[in-house]
């Protein structure tokens, strides 16, 4: 039987595993982005956005197979490896997220049905869209807080 632990990330040298995490997902679910977008993005993860999170790390048998980055109340970023979608990989992140703080909040792109859809049934209510991401490129966010 698998096991399914979240931990804290160990630090910069993991950020290698976690970007790689962080594009299989991106490429299984974010189908709106093209290859440009995805590579222009992955190009920041590492200078702008893992800097700026604090990271837990789901592990399956002791491999990295996803991530959540946050600050404060503010989930900023959850990603499972392709491979291990659907798996619990996302429940235990956010279960993790939710001991810290009961208050939280996040966004999602709007074109992401299936990470919009897990959200709501994982108790997030929707309190708002934005027409454009946090770049300004017309990619439609609906901004979400913990609701149970």
């Amino acid at each position: 039987m698998s096991q399914l632990l979240v931990r804290p990330c160990f630090g910069q040298d993991e950020w290698p595993t976690i970007v790689k995490i962080w594009r299989s997902s991106v490429e299984a679910t974010h189908t709106f982005l093209t290859v440009e977008d995805i590579n222009r993005y992955e190009l920041r993860m590492v200078t702008h956005y893992l800097p700026a999170v604090e990271l837990d790390i789901a592990t399956i048998d002791g491999h990295a197979v996803g991530f959540l980055g946050w600050v404060d109340d503010s989930i900023e970023m959850l990603f499972v490896d392709a491979g291990a979608m659907r798996r619990g990989v996302g429940t235990a992140l956010l279960h993790a997220a939710q001991l810290r703080s009961p208050q939280l909040v996040l966004d999602v792109n709007e074109q992401n049905p299936a990470a919009l859809s897990f959200y709501e049934h994982s108790g997030f209510l929707r309190v708002g869209r934005s027409e454009t991401d946090g770049d300004g490129r017309p990619f439609p966010i609906i901004h979400l807080r913990y609701g149970r």
